[in-house]
């Protein structure tokens, strides 16, 4: 899920770090994102959204410097450094090969706070053991 980049501020020429990316199995991340809205007043709401090509993952914007301490088995977290777009430009989109957004940038706030992710995958982890539990 390469296609994100440097996280342009607003301002002539400012800019800051570019975000991370936490990537999940679309199963789980979709549930992680249904928990996320239904609670985001009590918490800062999901931000921006990337679904791959083949539906098989998404991947959540987060702040710079996640990645140093993420360590929630089942997913992975990436530094983008960089790469791709522009932050300001992230409405445009993503140029990874069929990579898109479930939620753009225009949608939903900048970036998923990563504890609020961290809970609500580990929440959504249970509830798809639950279901396929019942089976």
């Amino acid at each position: 899920m390469d296609g994100i980049g440097t996280n342009t501020a607003p301002g002539p020429g400012a800019t800051s770090p570019a975000p991370d990316l936490v990537t999940v199995p679309a199963r789980q991340g979709l549930e992680a994102v249904d928990i996320i809205r239904r609670g985001a007043g009590l918490a800062p709401g999901v931000g921006p959204v990337l679904h791959d090509g083949s539906g098989d993952t998404l991947g959540f914007l987060v702040p710079p410097g996640t990645a140093d301490a993420w360590d929630l088995p089942g997913s992975a977290c990436t530094q983008t450094n960089g790469r791709g777009m522009r932050f300001g430009d992230l409405a445009a989109a993503p140029t990874a090969g069929g990579t898109g957004w479930l939620l753009p940038p225009e949608a939903v706030g900048p970036v998923t706070d990563p504890e609020v992710l961290r809970a609500a995958l580990g929440e959504a982890a249970r509830l798809i053991e639950a279901a396929d539990n019942c089976r």
